[in-house]
């Protein structure tokens, strides 16, 4: 079962809700105040935690994944009902900010590495309209599937972002993810970051917090 997530409320009326997923090993926290430091004040962030499972990349060692990751392959083998499981999970999120008062269209999912990768592969799940889709460091899971699999937001923003020395998720699969996108997608940026390994920087929370202040500007 995945931990409760980390919440950090909107300090002014809260009008839109931005749902972060974090990569794998780690939790919530990771990601949590870095977004809670870019995010406007009418925004709501929820950063979830992934459930503890065994995964196959590291030899079977139980810890926070969203799917199982089995090769660093751009063509190797994926574990499909886990990503559908996990972007039911993603779903069940944002219904329940719909719930709460929420419009989709105010809701922006992001996420870094794997949590990257689930967040585009849900938003592409997911019927409504969402605001925006924030992409860090990732891939597009089961790409083949692409555009065929595409039910929704194929023309709100998306932003990815990948540091060009990332030795962990490689700059090209990026490169590759952002092509296949662009194909179609209406409105997609790729931005390049110099020297940036799999992490994050400066430049890139100032890109993202620009991002949030277009795609979920205060009403």
């Amino acid at each position: 079962m995945a931990g409760s997530p980390v919440v950090i409320a909107a300090t002014a009326k809260h009008t839109a809700t931005l749902i972060f997923l974090h990569g794998l090993g780690d939790t919530g926290h990771g990601w949590a105040s870095a977004m809670g430091a870019i995010r406007p004040s009418h925004v709501k962030v929820i950063c979830p935690t992934a459930p503890t499972m065994p995964v196959t990349l590291n030899a079977g060692f139980r810890m926070p994944s969203w799917f199982d990751l089995r090769t660093l392959d751009a063509n190797g083998p994926e574990d499909e009902e886990g990503i559908r499981r996990a972007t039911e999970l993603v779903h069940t999120m944002i219904e329940q900010e719909i719930k709460g008062g929420i419009a989709s269209n105010r809701i922006v999912i992001g996420g870094f590495s794997q949590g990257g990768a689930l967040a585009l592969y849900s938003a592409l799940l997911f019927p409504k309209p969402l605001a925006g889709v924030i992409a860090l460091s990732c891939w597009l899971p089961l790409h083949k599937h692409f555009p065929a699999a595409a039910i929704g937001n194929v023309d709100i923003p998306y932003i990815q972002c990948h540091g060009d020395c990332d030795p962990v998720v490689p700059y090209k699969w990026g490169q590759m993810t952002a092509s296949l996108m662009k194909q179609f997608l209406k409105e997609t940026e790729f931005k390049t970051y110099r020297g940036m390994m799999h992490s994050s920087s400066d430049e890139e929370m100032r890109d993202l917090k620009n991002f949030l202040n277009i795609v979920i500007p205060r009403v």
